[in-house]
């Protein structure tokens, strides 16, 4: 970006700043500040979070004790509670749904990437604001419009959409196929279509921002790693979203106007339909293609987070830089083309089916280096242990885990026998859902100072990431057992196979240990909400790290920085650099400043750097002579 073009925007928002005075209606609900907005999203998937994990206990409570009386249940669920104490079978597939459908778009991609992309972009580029403040708080609102018209659906009388979070067609097209095909799924379509705009919305503006916003010296070289993941998760969104709105659409036709996108040669109750031509798998085409890259616009903000946190308490610089910034493209590219992997039951031509396997093989290439050099850079490092690094660490314990069950999945002749077992559960919970979360738990205990201006209590977030990490591996790591040995996925009583009936302790187990762990995320709401207001105040750079952010006030106000936005001069990651007076040289000291710690390249950086310098200083005289 030009020396003018930065000039021309901290002019304008200067004088925004000094004419800038909000209500608490443009301040705390329709707000366009950037960091507010970020709040909005994380409370909203927070919020989210506590529904969808709520829903995962009733369908546990089904699967490990499917004999219990539910009868106490009742005055929640009403009539999906039998006389006989039974859950209802179709409430059963509703609530499956639901709780995929809630944390894969709800929590994990509008609750991590629209918290820490709003909040760290515009800070750790050092910008005053998003490109546009006013599509910034629409993205908001359209995602708390898509989830009101979601939450709506849990009460009707027929039930929420009940096809399962992929909602496969002809399950999801049929109104008469089952009651969730009915108003339920007519709402999750309309719920994901806002959701679908507001993450485009979303993802233009992030991209605009990197591109266009940076500071003088900021370099795509000298960008945190945390901003390179959420860039290209943002290009991904903006290139997959429009493909689920494509068959989100078709299947509208389907279900509304007659059409045969997805539907062919189908009887009930003994009549044939009417809809010929059409192809259910053409549906799933669509919806991997959104479905796999989803996977990563779930897990990239998580990594870049990871990097941030594992660099700044290792007091390392991040090994690999380099390296982690073409594995980040590398799985850009790689995810639009893996997707029929999850297709291999289809019945593809297994010539096809060959292909997606070598494809999904190498994507683990990219993965593997980043788990490699996270591992690097806690090696001999002045590891602290503070809770957001012991919960980048789990992510890191999580991707190693359940990234090798996907070498596994990623094998055609192998994924036809587990594909519609729990291995497949236990592999996507471990690797994108618990891996995911983590990154997300980590990025709030380490930019909860920067958000509130307070600390979170320590003690607390350790015995919620030992809770929260032993339980989680308590819940899928039998599921893997379970799965191998063929236990179906989906299934809402499975006491009628003889061969199943081994595995009722473990699954009794498994649901133990998930309400254990669903408890334990109490802790991190109390210490969050109490930490707001109680909690000690923070210093201005508490981890004693290098990004920008930390260069602002304790609580920045709007537009981030008072006075001139700050110039940057090195990379964000000079930790215990040989020479250097501390273990941390920030992004805005000029080399010249640390001539007894650079390196010989950084050297002949400096001349570089001192005539700029020398030049900016020229062009300022000249200006105030010229004003007096």
């Amino acid at each position: 970006m030009s020396t003018a073009s930065v000039a021309n925007h901290d002019a304008a928002h200067d004088h925004h700043d000094h004419e800038h005075h909000d209500n608490f209606v443009t301040k705390y609900i329709f707000s366009q500040d950037h960091k507010m907005i970020a709040k909005q999203y994380l409370v909203t998937g927070m919020f989210w979070a506590l529904i969808g994990g709520f829903l995962s206990i009733l369908f546990r409570l089904q699967l490990g004790f499917p004999e219990m009386d539910m009868s106490f249940l009742r005055p929640l669920l009403g009539g999906w509670i039998d006389e006989a104490g039974k859950l209802d079978p179709t409430f059963y597939l509703a609530l499956v749904t639901m709780h995929g459908t809630i944390m894969v778009f709800f929590v994990l991609t509008a609750g991590l990437s629209g918290t820490f992309s709003n909040f760290l972009i515009p800070l750790q580029i050092g910008a005053r604001d998003m490109a546009s403040g006013f599509m910034n708080m629409l993205s908001y609102w359209l995602f708390f419009l898509s989830g009101v018209i979601m939450f709506i659906s849990l009460f009707l009388k027929t039930g929420p959409a009940a096809g399962g979070w992929v909602v496969y067609p002809p399950l999801s097209a049929l109104e008469q196929a089952i009651p969730g095909s009915g108003l339920g799924m007519t709402l999750w379509l309309v719920a994901m279509t806002f959701f679908i705009a507001s993450s485009l919305m979303g993802g233009i503006n992030y991209i605009t921002t990197v591109i266009n916003l940076r500071t003088k010296g900021m370099s795509f070289s000298k960008l945190p790693l945390t901003i390179w993941a959420f860039f290209l998760t943002a290009v991904i969104g903006l290139l997959s979203f429009p493909v689920l709105f494509a068959a989100a659409l078709l299947l509208v036709f389907d279900r509304s106007f007659g059409t045969s996108f997805y539907l062919s040669d189908i009887y009930i109750g003994g009549e044939a339909l009417p809809n010929t031509g059409g192809s259910p798998v053409l549906y799933q085409h669509l919806f991997w293609f959104l479905g796999h890259p989803e996977v990563y616009i779930v897990l990239l903000p998580a990594l870049g987070i990871t990097s941030e946190v594992i660099a700044t308490n290792s007091r390392k610089p991040i090994f690999g830089y380099k390296a982690m910034i073409i594995s980040l493209l590398g799985i850009t590219v790689l995810s639009f083309v893996v997707w029929a992997h999850h297709m291999f039951v289809s019945g593809m031509n297994p010539f096809l089916g060959s292909i997606f396997m070598f494809l999904t093989l190498i994507i683990a290439v990219p993965s593997a280096v980043k788990v490699f050099n996270y591992l690097t850079t806690l090696w001999r490092g002045n590891l602290i242990f503070t809770p957001a690094m012991l919960f980048s660490i789990g992510l890191v314990s999580f991707f190693i885990s359940g990234g090798l069950t996907g070498i596994f999945l990623g094998n055609s002749a192998i994924d036809i026998q587990l594909h519609d077992t729990y291995f497949v559960v236990a592999h996507f919970h471990l690797v994108m859902g618990s891996a995911s979360f983590f990154g997300m738990i980590a990025g709030v205990y380490h930019w909860f100072p920067k958000m509130f201006g307070r600390m979170m209590d320590a003690k607390l977030g350790y015995v919620h990431f030992w809770l929260t990490f032993v339980g989680v591996y308590m819940v899928f790591f039998p599921m893997h057992y379970i799965g191998i040995a063929g236990f179906p996925r989906r299934y809402y009583s499975w006491t009628n196979f003889e061969f199943a009936n081994m595995y009722t302790d473990l699954n009794m187990f498994v649901s133990v240990a998930a309400i254990i762990t669903f408890s334990a995320q109490f802790i991190f709401l109390f210490n969050f909400f109490y930490s707001m207001y109680k909690g000690r105040k923070a210093t201005e750079n508490p981890w004693r790290s290098n990004t920008l952010e930390w260069t602002t006030p304790i609580e920045p106000g709007h537009g981030n920085w008072p006075g001139e936005i700050p110039a940057v001069y090195r990379w964000p990651y000079d930790y215990s650099k040989p020479g250097a007076e501390e273990d941390f040289i920030p992004q805005t000291v000029p080399l010249s400043a640390t001539p007894e710690s650079n390196l010989p390249h950084e050297q002949e950086l400096v001349k570089v750097e001192l005539e700029i310098m020398k030049e900016e200083e020229e062009v300022l005289v000249s200006n105030e002579t010229s004003h007096s």
